[in-house]
Parts: C-alpha cells; structure tokens; sequence
C-alpha cells in the first residue's frame, strides 16, 4: 500500500467526512514510529486539541509507541482530554488507512475514554 494510494484515498474521505463545532474530527496519522490524533473543527479550519505517543505526557509513561497498545492509550488519554473540554461526540476520520491494527486500536481506547462516534 503505497502513501500515494492513502492519500488519494483521504482526498475522497474528505470530499464527505467534515467537522464541525458541534461535531469536530477525529483525525489519525501513523508513521513507522508514532501514531497521532487531533481533533479538528472544519468551519474554523482550527485544530481544538491533538495528542501523540510523541507527547511528552506519553513518553513518561515509558511504553513503546509504535505498536496497537499504544495507539489504545492515546485514543483513551485523547478522549480524556476532549471530555475535559466539553466534547463527547466526534467523526472518525481514519485518513485512508485501514481500519485495523493501530487506527483501530487508537478508535477502540478513544470509545472506551467516552467519545462517540
């Protein structure tokens, strides 16, 4: 699977998956090392809050950041961190990955934190 393949594949995610205030984004990003999350309000074009295994918060947790039980724990201390400011409810946008392994993984802790989507 190439990132060529991923992206064009995100573009026509986006052309149907939009956040907005009431309903942001939840947007993942993998790489070989780290997974990231943000949450992103669309009509303002803002990110309203991101977490990473590249944070500090997470790496003094001294846990490998490259596998599925570290994309659980971000997508529960994302969810944390949403519920904290108020959001309960977000989209999934999974970026043109497949939904398996670390993207599910992350989905999976950020339900069991308390967002729905």
């Amino acid at each position: 699977m190439s990132n060529a393949g991923r992206i064009r594949r995100h573009s026509r995610i986006r052309k149907r998956l939009s956040g907005t205030h009431g309903r942001p984004r939840l947007v993942v990003f993998r790489s070989n090392k780290h997974i990231y999350a943000q949450i992103v309000d669309d009509t303002q074009s803002s990110t309203v809050l991101s977490f990473s295994t590249a944070h500090k918060e997470f790496k003094e947790k001294k846990v490998r950041s490259a596998n599925k039980e570290a994309a659980f724990m971000v997508g529960e201390l994302l969810a944390q961190k949403a519920k904290a400011q108020g959001l309960s409810t977000v989209c999934f946008d999974r970026a043109g990955y497949d939904f398996h392994g670390r993207i599910k993984a992350l989905a999976d802790g950020a339900r069991k934190g308390g967002l729905s989507f």
